[in-house]
């Protein structure tokens, strides 16, 4: 590449030479961090304004007033609207501003571009060739929707992709098998006799017939599914710092990373570890040869785990995304706390 060159002009030349036919326009992508920063607080004071003049038509005869501090909580005793008006103002000379920082400082241009071809077939033959001689320089892959975009990852070298996948690869495997250990613990204890030997007084109430029926039906499921409750959270950062550039993407390798984390810990891993800790003794007394006999008369006892899991994850996994109680109550509570206008209600029923 020229030194002399911009990203734009270097993006530009690179395609006019090698794709001439196919090649339609570019957009390289800037760096508008401290812009988005001021186009929310607008939002927010745009927000603000509309509460107060929505106040005022309901009232003309009062006229609504604010406090200068933080959140209107303290400070002088200002006229609302005109306040807010005033934010507004300001704000939209240094968005005015700061836009053209970005535009005319080449440091903000980000090592990363859009490119538009005239013709499908000369984009997929972009999107899956490589494009250079060195891999590294140059790479190339299909552009997602706009809204799609994961913006964080968008200029990450290639060198350190790589190296962040490895390091999450090597992370995704030490959490799974590290995830063994509370669960079997967990599971030891979900049932009757784990119980009653950390919890002596405590045998008195499972002695009794319901209780002692839910114990053995369904606490080792719950307990397994309470464990789960925070690994798609977990899981879906561990995809963003691999690099991935679109929301799709993440939540398909998200659901790649759930899928074997089921497979290992609640299919292979409550089978052996629940054997495990219920034939520990017998592990201990017998010669190695007989090891896998009993690990084949024992794997049976844990059928009745498992048709209990399904039918907890079935009751609380998919009645409960179907029903969506959490998101119920979180937009019933920010209505009456924090809804203000009618674009609050919408942020507020949007999950």
């Amino acid at each position: 590449p020229d030194p002399d060159e911009s990203v734009n002009e270097h993006v530009e030349h690179f395609f006019c030479v090698n794709h001439p036919d196919h090649y339609l326009c570019h957009q390289v992508v800037y760096n508008a961090n401290d812009l988005a920063k001021l186009v929310s607080q607008r939002k927010a004071m745009q927000n603000w304004l509309t509460y107060y003049e929505n106040k005022y038509e309901r009232k003309p005869s009062n006229r609504p007033t604010t406090k200068t501090g933080y959140g209107g909580c303290w400070g002088t005793t200002v006229d609302a609207i005109d306040f807010y008006t005033s934010k507004m103002n300001d704000l939209a000379e240094k968005e005015a501003a700061e836009r053209l920082k970005i535009m005319n400082d080449p440091k903000s241009i980000m090592p990363a571009a859009f490119v538009s071809f005239r013709s499908r077939w000369g984009t997929a033959v972009c999107a899956q060739t490589q494009q250079c001689h060195n891999p590294t320089i140059w790479l190339t892959e299909w552009a997602p929707e706009p809204r799609d975009v994961f913006w964080d990852n968008l200029a990450i070298p290639y060198v350190e992709l790589s190296i962040r996948r490895l390091l999450t690869t090597i992370a995704l495997f030490f959490l799974i098998f590290c995830f063994m250990i509370p669960i079997a613990f967990v599971q030891s204890l979900a049932n009757l006799e784990g119980i009653q030997k950390v919890l002596p007084f405590l045998k008195p109430l499972i002695e009794m017939k319901t209780v002692k029926s839910v114990i053995q039906g369904f606490l080792p499921g719950i307990a397994l599914k309470i464990f789960l409750i925070l690994l798609p959270t977990l899981l879906m950062t561990m995809s963003q710092i691999e690099g991935y550039t679109s929301l799709s993407y993440l939540d398909r390798r998200s659901a790649e990373k759930y899928f074997w984390f089921i497979i290992v810990n609640v299919f292979l891993g409550s089978i052996i570890t629940g054997t495990a800790f219920q034939q520990l003794k017998s592990f201990l007394e017998q010669p190695p040869t007989e090891i896998p006999k009993t690990v084949g008369v024992s794997i049976p006892m844990k059928a009745t785990f498992f048709i209990t899991y399904i039918m907890v994850d079935g009751w609380a996994g998919i009645a409960a995304e179907i029903l969506r109680l959490v998101p119920l109550v979180l937009f019933h509570l920010k209505n009456a706390f924090l809804v203000k206008t009618e674009q609050d209600r919408q942020q507020a029923m949007d999950p």
